[in-house]
Order: C-alpha cells, then structure tokens, then sequence
C-alpha cells in the first residue's frame, strides 16, 4: 500500500479562515450596493445598508471579523486520490484553533451538555468538514462561516401543507419558501441570502441548500424551471417590505438559490437555509505536481 502525500496546509487553511471571516465576496458588497441605491433616502433601510457597507470595509482594511457572531465553519472538501483525509482533517482543525487565536473567529463551539466552551472552536463535529474524492490533480476546498442568528430563523417544510395550501410541485415551494421569510421578518439580519433544496431527507436537504449558499448570488441556475422560481421568489420576497435588519424597504433579500436532490415517494422536504447579508464563504485552491504543491490560490 502506498503512503499517503504529506502535505503541510495549514498556513493556507489559515489564510482561508481569515479571508472567509474579515473580506465579504465581491458579489456581495455589489448586491448590498444595489439594495442600497434602490431604497429611499435617508431612509432606516438605506442607512442600515449604509451602515453594513462600512462595516464590510473596515473589516477588510483592519483584517478583523465582519460580524462578532463568526459562525459555525463549514469546509467543503475536494482532493485527489493519495491525500489523507485524517491529514486534512488535523490540519483544517489546527488553522481553526489557530484562527481563533488570532481573533478572527469568535470561540463559538459549546458542549451541548455542559454548556462549556471549548474556547478554540474545536469540539464534536465541530468544524463542520465534508470530503469529496474526485479525479483532477488539486486540492480544493471552499468554507462557510454560518452565524447563529440567521441558522435560528432557517427552517424545513414537509408538503403537502394544507395551512398554506401548499402542494407538492414549485408553487408549494414557492409558497413555504415567502412563508419562511416573512416569518423571519428582521431577526435573520436580512437582507438574506436564501439557500434552498427540494428533496432529500431531513439531513441531506439542509446540506444541499447550504451548498447553494456558495454560489454567487448574481449566476444563473442552469435549470430554467429553478431559475425562473428563484427569480419569481426574489422579487415577491422583495415586495413583502420587511427590509434591512426588518427596518421596512425594498432590500430584503439580495439572492434565492434552489438545488434538488432525489426524495422518498412518501416524503417532499423543502429545506430553507437562511443566510444573512453577512454571506461569508472563501475558496483555497492548491495545484500539486508529483506529489507537491505547486501553486496556492484563493477567492
């Protein structure tokens, strides 16, 4: 049997934290611009738009957390065959304990029983790691930092529901979907970004709908049916006026985004991961050449 590639990631997986928790993505700080522009002024939403668009950059000028609720870590983990998984696994925890260290996470991980913190945001199953093994000749791996406050307002729908007359096709979906965000109203720090999954079971739909939270938030689903649904569900979110923070205004989302995954006949789960404008994701991308990295880069 051969060894597997030892490979020191750490200092990039560093890198991938700090740039994850201090430096909102581009198409993020466009969105909030554009929120922004479209409300009234001196308007509450607009100066909470305002407010929020300063705070995105002095936090990526001081290199310090964008919120002080950093969140739970989620790494989506892509590597070749021949890198060791419990090697990655050592490392990603290490750059988190170290991250922590260094203030750009909050220590957030609490035993559940106890109520003690661990205070380096290591404990059980948490971070939050997936590995996917595939074939092309680089390690790459995006993280999610997912806060508290939007996780208390995401929420599954079992359909059909006959409370909101919602069936078991894309209109169900649509209808349970401005349920949930008319529920949230300003507790899930809109304006949100709505990751959505159609489908599953009760654990793999959140997981599918978290993945949708790192796509950008201006791309184009490649299904036409779940692009015209995220489309129609973005702008009737936008009508419903809760706004900035639920100040009132015409921002209350800023992106829907719908995956589907297969089902059991007897079950129609719609799974809603709410994310606030905080939408903190990061990408590492390491080439490797015989065994060896060769190049480092990330978005």
């Amino acid at each position: 049997m051969s060894e597997p590639l030892k490979l020191d990631l750490v200092e990039p997986l560093l890198e991938l934290v700090r740039k994850a928790a201090t430096d909102l993505p581009q198409d993020m700080v466009e969105a909030l611009e554009k929120g922004k522009a479209q409300e009234e002024p001196g308007s509450a939403a607009e100066q909470a738009l305002g407010t929020i668009l300063q705070n995105v950059e002095m936090a990526r000028e001081k290199s310090t957390p964008i919120c002080q609720d950093t969140g739970t870590p989620i790494f989506e983990v892509h590597y070749p065959f021949g890198v060791s998984t419990r090697m990655l696994k050592a490392q990603i925890e290490e750059a988190v304990a170290q991250a922590t260290a260094h203030s750009y996470l909050r220590p957030n991980a609490v035993d559940s029983l106890t109520g003690k913190n661990s205070g380096n945001n290591l404990g059980i199953e948490f971070p939050t790691i997936h590995f996917h093994e595939w074939d092309e000749d680089r390690i790459f791996i995006t993280l999610q930092l997912k806060g508290g406050g939007s996780e208390n307002v995401s929420t599954q729908y079992k359909l059909p529901d006959s409370r909101l007359g919602a069936g078991r096709d894309l209109e169900g979906v649509r209808r349970v979907v401005l349920d949930a965000v008319l529920k949230a109203q300003g507790k899930g720090c809109a304006p949100a970004v709505l990751g959505i999954a159609i489908g599953g079971d009760r654990g793999t739909g959140y997981m599918v709908a978290k993945k949708q939270l790192l796509r950008k938030v201006n791309d184009l689903n490649p299904n036409p049916d779940l692009a015209a649904l995220e489309e129609r569900i973005f702008v009737e979110a936008n009508e419903l006026g809760i706004g900035p923070m639920g100040f009132g205004g015409k921002t209350t989302v800023l992106g829907v985004k719908i995956g589907a995954a297969h089902r059991l006949p007897a079950c129609y789960f719609v799974s809603i991961a709410y994310m606030c404008w905080a939408n903190r994701r990061a990408e590492l991308n390491v080439k490797l050449v015989d065994g060896k990295v060769a190049e480092v880069s990330y978005a």
